[in-house]
């Protein structure tokens, strides 16, 4: 019997996966890259992707986020509040979103991805219908938080992927 741990970290090893074949092997000129000057550019979209799922997830943990308590933010150095994570973004902001390390991306996304693993871990079907966040109506639930978070990183990388194709064909 599969169990909802399972299938939620099935469901995050396939972001995890999504980014690692969008990043890889690409410098960062490419990654920093934004199409006609104005598309979000891998490393915004690989960034973002990861700060939602930590933040969505350390909201739900009850739990620090792996950006601030792991020194992430240090370590990226953007000039954006430490709370940033793309929403409502500015093409300034996008465009400050940059990276020389390639290597930066994944190991800050692998680290979300292992504190994810850990709180799924912990969780049974009973926990999926707790409210989470009580500002929707109807009230999301801790299933449809994850599912959705799943779905909209899965759709950034998806982006991401696009983008890699362009710029780094074959």
């Amino acid at each position: 019997m599969v169990t909802t741990a399972d299938l939620l970290t099935d469901g995050f090893g396939r972001v995890q996966e999504a980014v690692h074949e969008a990043v890889a092997g690409l410098t960062a000129e490419q990654l920093n890259h934004r199409p006609l000057g104005r598309a979000n550019s891998i490393t915004w979209l690989v960034w973002h992707l990861a700060r939602v799922q930590d933040d969505h997830v350390a909201d739900v943990a009850g739990t620090e986020q792996v950006w601030t308590a792991a020194g992430w933010v240090d370590r990226f150095g953007l000039p954006l509040p430490a709370e940033s994570h793309g929403y409502g973004h500015t093409s300034d902001q996008v465009d400050s979103v940059r990276v020389s390390d390639p290597g930066l991306l994944t190991a800050y996304y692998n680290a979300v991805h292992a504190a994810t693993l850990r709180y799924v871990a912990t969780l049974g079907d009973q926990d999926l219908d707790r409210v989470v966040d009580t500002r929707w109506d109807p009230p999301v639930t801790l299933a449809v938080r994850l599912v959705s978070v799943i779905a909209d990183d899965l759709q950034h990388a998806g982006q991401a992927a696009i983008l890699r194709g362009l710029l780094a064909p074959g």
